[in-house]
């Protein structure tokens, strides 16, 4: 009888090797399905906690923007960097150098034959139809102006830097406090778009960014003066 249980106990034995290997392969691959699913799931969730940020500071630029264009006094706001001066002082001056094409101070003017020309679609950096200010720098001609450095700053100092082009950091003109927690303040472009004599209408877009400069958020509002 012993001789016949052996060879049987033993063939038993080897067959459990293969099993627990597989048994072994099935757990790792379980456990990196699960580390890179954790993984994925905080990348998310860090980029729309990061788009979240952005969005907030480009609505605080927005704000900030259209309260820029109810400042009546060319004098310097309380906690602001730059005063708006002469384009401000018994209300908008509408006309270069206040309002031009180089967006000087954040204040942009083109005719309305421009904006009806202008192609989005089609605008290169090598062949531009006619760029509107607050479209993407680079490629599509935009007129923020990333030069940050040379940009009003809490680091410059009140009075630095206030004849500037492109857009307007946060609090440059109105003395909003500046954002605490972004790669870079976030900023605003006025558009002057002369639709008729008898209406003004104002195009703002402001932009925001979060932790990091991928992270960016553009909105617009719209005001009309009668």
């Amino acid at each position: 009888m012993r001789g016949t249980i052996r060879p049987t106990m033993r063939r038993l034995f080897g067959i459990s090797l293969p099993i627990v290997l597989i048994f072994l392969a099935v757990i790792s691959l379980l456990a990196t399905v699960g580390i890179r699913r954790a993984t994925v799931s905080e990348s998310l969730s860090r980029n729309q906690m990061d788009s979240q940020v952005a969005r907030q500071a480009a609505e605080a630029a927005l704000r900030d923007g259209e309260r820029d264009l109810f400042i009546s006094s060319g004098l310097l706001q309380t906690g602001a960097l730059c005063a708006r001066g002469e384009d401000r002082d018994g209300g908008l001056v509408l006309a270069p150098p206040y309002f031009d094409s180089t967006c000087p101070r954040g204040q942009c003017y083109f005719t309305k034959a421009y904006y009806d020309a202008s192609n989005f679609d089609t605008t290169t950096i090598a062949t531009p139809v006619n760029p509107q200010p607050w479209w993407p720098t680079g490629e599509k001609g935009g007129l923020w102006n990333n030069l940050v450095a040379n940009k009003p700053s809490d680091t410059a100092g009140a009075g630095v830097n206030c004849n500037f082009t492109g857009a307007v950091p946060l609090g440059t003109f109105t003395g909003t406090a500046r954002l605490a927690g972004v790669v870079r303040q976030p900023e605003y472009l006025i558009e002057y778009i002369n639709l008729s004599p008898d209406a003004r209408l104002f195009r703002v877009t402001a932009r925001g960014f979060g932790a990091t400069a991928q992270a960016e958020i553009v909105l617009q509002s719209y005001i009309s003066f009668d």
